[in-house]
């Protein structure tokens, strides 16, 4: 979304608090932008977050998305109280209700995909095999940890293993 389309959709405004200082587009993954103060996109004190006892109501499926799971952040009854009250629209509830997909990314950023190879950064101790997994080492044909993005599965000297994500380069 252009910063003018964002700009007048928001009104100028946070699409949180209301505030008009210091405007940042904010990225909500799976629904689009919305705009926050610089505030909002911080850690407030607890007590700014009463300003999405306001916002919840928002028409803009991406406002709700984004209220919707900084309510579920907030350790308060009020929060969870407000986040069942919810109406949400159709466009909404499809982001909410879709899984999230995990990325796996090695140590440098770069994306990985089932089946790559990838090669160890740091000497790593495998439990309970009894070896070390030395630097240097190529991991073929990597498997994906289906609910863990900073866990891959492969094999080293014969035995499956799981290698953190930060421990290793794509090839």
């Amino acid at each position: 979304m252009t910063w003018g389309t964002l700009m007048s959709r928001a009104g100028g405004m946070c699409e949180f608090c209301g505030g008009t200082e210091d405007l940042l587009p904010c990225d909500v993954p799976g629904a689009g932008e919305i705009l926050l103060c610089e505030i909002c996109q911080g850690e407030p004190p607890a007590a700014h977050w009463r300003c999405l006892e306001t916002a919840a109501w928002s028409g803009e499926p991406e406002v709700q998305v984004a209220v919707w799971r900084k309510l579920g952040g907030i350790d308060e009854a009020w929060a969870a109280q407000l986040r069942d009250q919810m109406i949400l629209s159709p466009e909404a509830e499809a982001v909410i209700a879709a899984p999230a997909a995990l990325e796996h990314r090695d140590s440098n950023g770069a994306l990985l995909a089932a089946g790559d190879t990838v090669v160890l950064i740091k000497d790593l101790p495998v439990k309970g095999a009894g070896f070390t997994a030395k630097r240097g080492t190529a991991v073929r044909g990597i498997s994906l940890v289906a609910d863990n993005a900073a866990q891959i599965e492969g094999r080293v000297e014969g035995q499956k293993i799981v290698i953190l994500t930060e421990f290793v380069k794509r090839k």
